[in-house]
This record gives C-alpha cells, structure tokens and sequence, in this order.
C-alpha cells in the first residue's frame, strides 16, 4: 500500500487573481494524516475554513469556487491540482485574500514550490477509492460526457472540442499521476479572444493578461471592438490582424488547451477527498461538470461505505485460523475471528463465520438464537488485535486490554448462518503501545455493529503495566 503524504515545510507564492484581481498570499502547510485538503481565509474574522468538498462549491463559472457560511475560496483547481499531481494526500491551504493567486495560468508554479520544501510520507495508507463498476455523467446542453472506469491507477483522457479552426479538435491524455509534472503541470489557462468582453462585463478576469493566461484569436475583430475590450479590462489598446494565439505566445505543447483541460479535471476531483484508481474518459469538459462528476464519486464512496468493503471470501485468507492463534491468546470458545482477508498498517479485515454450535446460543436465546452485542465487539477488537499484535517479532508474548469503548451502536441482529465482515482502521498513530480504533461490522453489506475501540498493548510478564492498562 501507498502511504499519505504530506510537504515538509511551508511555502508560499504571491500573486493576483484572475477573476478579482486581488493580489493575495497563498501559503500551503503540511497536515496530519487523514487531514486531506482544507482552505482557511485568514484575512476574515475567525480565520474560518473551508474543506475541499464538492458540496461546497457555489460556482463554476470559468473557474471553481468554494463557499461556508458567507466566506468564499475562488479558483480552488489550480493549486489542489498541483497537490493531487504530486500525489500530496494532506495539506492545509492558507490565504488571505479570496482567490488563489493564478501566478502563469498553469499548476506549474505551486510544483515548483512544493518540491523545493520537498515532500514526505506519512504513517498512514492512502484511502483509495477504487473503482469497479462504470460511472457515467452527461450534459447535454454544455455536451459534456465524462466516464469513469475501473482501472489499477489514475489515468485520464479527454478531447476538447469549441468549433473553432484554430483550437480544432484536441486529445490529451496522462497514462498515470508520475506525467503530471512534467506533462500537464506548465499548461496555461486559455481565453478565446471573443468571449473577453462577455466576461469583462460578468465582473470575471479582473487580474487577466497576456502572462497569466493563452489568448486564442479565432477570428480577428474589428479595431473599435477591440479598444473597447481592452478598455473594459483596464489595458493597452493591440492590434490583432490575423488567427493564431495572441501576441505569438509560444506554446508548451501543441495541444496545451486540451492538457489545460485536463489539470482542471485533477483539480475538481481532488474535491472527491480520497485518490482515485480509475480511467476518467471526458469529452468536452469544464468546471461544471468536473463538479457535478466529483459529487457523483463521492455519492459511489458514501454507498461503498454502507455496503461495507467488497470482500471475496473465495480467496485464500492473509491469515487463516492456525496463523491466527500465533498472533492471538484467545482459544475456543473465545476465539472469535475466523480468517483476516486484507491487512495493512493502518486497517484490517476480518471474518467471524456465526454458527448454530457456537456455546452462547444454548442461552442467549434458546429457540431465537442471537449473538451477544458484547461478543460482536469482542470480535471486533481481536480483529483490531490483530491488526496491531502481527508487527511485533514475538506477539504471542503480547496482550491487548481494553481501556475504553465509545459510540457502541447496534443496527441489527446477527444469527446464526450469518457471516460477519469486520472493517477496522487506526483513528490515530501508535504511540506508547496505545491503540485507538474505529470498526464497522457488516452482514449482508448491512452495519451490524460499529464502535471506537482504545486499548493497551502490553508484555504478558509485565504485571506493573497490566494493571495500569486495566484500570
């Protein structure tokens, strides 16, 4: 498994925003694990943030913009692009103006700032969302397709299309995030030269020039028209006399916008929060259905969540029975984990096969047999004792004590002839033997049992240190 990363220091860039034309100081920190991406406006009251999430963009007008409680965050994609590109899971994003500063129009600049404080692992696994059914989005009137389909990494491809002669139809494509850098990373926002009026007097491209952003001429207009839109935007009277890109900027690739495109995409769907493994086909894309797209993703995980992880108990086991009862002391009938299925540093999945045989059921009930909600989070933590007992070159001299137990919940009873499928993850580091746990049991992709697990892990022969874990 893929560890999070974070930056190993600060850094900051200075710049103007496109839209507002706000000069503004955009400082990126480093983050804990399972921090994820967070804006914070520290020129408003209270220094409010604002987590990357879909559900919180208000506008995707040329540009995304992120909204709580009255305070904004615009033109969001460039920078959390940069970050997903470099494969950064966690960081939290200073500014203290309300837009990202958009430096050359490209990802390029926040790159080279992250690699220059350099980047780091950290203790915990990526949480990948890992795609394996097709995901489908349509507009029809923007004529915006994006599919997203299983594949073992993140890859994109995408054709832009605006019937114009000079842009024609585009590909672009990254096969995998390790081409972010140093293919999509340089490429620039683009402009048609017609539409600069229409969004001068939309209140848009306030901080736009000729260094921040491609302007493509698809058609020369006339010089009063012209005059008239570079006094909207507050520059020099130019002359354009013929189709190509404005002032004869050179391009870093031939298809620049269609790579443009698609940094945007990486940018939206870092919204998502999680990585993706999955091939994302787009035809057509913009902000709009970037967003709609990373609230669809994140909608599949929230199901994926309440189904519980996917698990083909057909496979051979990461640890049967007999490789079980090295790690645990538990014997029957109190052994309660059948088999673990997946296993990393930082989660676990377990298996509990629920037989009539078991002791518990000539009692609790005779005639309607049901597991004890007790012996269901018994279960559970020995999965999690497994989790952090199979690291340890001599586990079988080691014990796990509970010293607490919150948000117990019950959601439905487990008989007989049910099979249990523990999911348990760290909510924190291992510090001083301490462990602390979240864990969801499910039947039939339904929650049957969920809690916070803290516990001790301590050297069976430590008798000092058993009693402090027990108290």
């Amino acid at each position: 498994m893929s560890k999070q990363k974070t930056i190993k220091a600060p850094f900051s860039v200075i710049g103007i925003g496109l839209h507002t034309g706000q000069k503004a100081t955009l400082t990126v920190n480093p983050a804990n694990d399972n921090y994820g991406f967070k804006f914070q406006r520290i020129d408003v009251e209270g220094e409010p943030i604002i987590n990357a999430d879909p559900d919180l963009v208000v506008d995707t007008s040329r540009s995304t913009t992120l909204e709580k409680n009255g305070v904004s965050i615009h033109t969001t994609e460039h920078i959390l692009a940069a970050l997903y590109g470099l494969e950064i899971d966690n960081a939290l994003i200073q500014i203290d103006g309300p837009e990202i500063p958009i430096m050359d129009g490209s990802a390029y600049p926040f790159v080279e700032a992250a690699n220059q404080v350099g980047i780091v692992e950290q203790n915990f696994d990526k949480d990948y969302f890992v795609v394996t059914d097709n995901l489908t989005y349509e507009d029809a009137e923007k004529h915006t397709e994006i599919l997203l389909v299983p594949q073992d990494e993140f890859r994109i491809t995408v054709m832009v299309d605006y019937n114009s002669p000079v842009l024609g139809t585009q590909h672009a494509h990254m096969y995998h995030t390790g081409e972010f850098e140093t293919e999509i990373a340089k490429c620039r926002t683009f402009v048609f030269l017609r539409e600069l009026e229409v969004l001068a007097k939309n209140g848009l491209i306030k901080g736009g020039d000729l260094d921040n952003a491609i302007v493509l001429v698809d058609k020369p207009l006339p010089q009063k028209k012209l005059d008239e839109i570079a006094d909207l935007l507050g520059k020099p009277h130019m002359k354009v006399e013929e189709a190509g890109v404005l002032n004869n900027l050179t391009l870093h690739f031939q298809n620049e916008p269609a790579r443009h495109k698609l940094l945007d995409i990486i940018g939206d769907l870092a919204l998502v929060g999680r990585p993706i493994k999955g091939h994302i086909l787009a035809a057509r894309p913009g902000h709009k259905g970037n967003v709609e797209f990373a609230k669809l993703i994140k909608q599949e995980i929230k199901k994926s969540l309440k189904q519980g992880p996917i698990v083909d108990l057909t496979k051979d086991p990461v640890y049967d029975i007999n490789d079980i009862e090295k790690l645990l002391p538990h014997r029957y009938p109190f052994l309660l984990v059948d088999k673990i299925m997946e296993v990393s540093d930082s989660h676990i999945i377990g298996v509990k096969n629920v037989t009539q045989n078991e002791p518990q059921f000539m009692g609790h009930f005779p005639g309607n047999p049901v597991m004890p909600g007790v012996l269901q989070v018994e279960a559970m933590a020995q999965a999690g004792g497994i989790l952090v007992l199979k690291n340890l070159p001599d586990p079988e001299n080691y014990m796990t004590y509970f010293m607490k137990i919150d948000n117990v919940k019950f959601k439905r009873k487990v008989i007989p002839g049910d099979t249990i499928i523990f999911y348990l993850e760290l909510l924190s580091p291992i510090r001083r033997g301490i462990v602390h746990m979240g864990g969801k049991g499910y039947v039939n992709g339904n929650v049957c049992v969920e809690a916070e697990l803290m516990a001790q892990i301590v050297k069976e022969k430590d008798n000092e240190k058993i009693t402090e874990a027990v108290q």
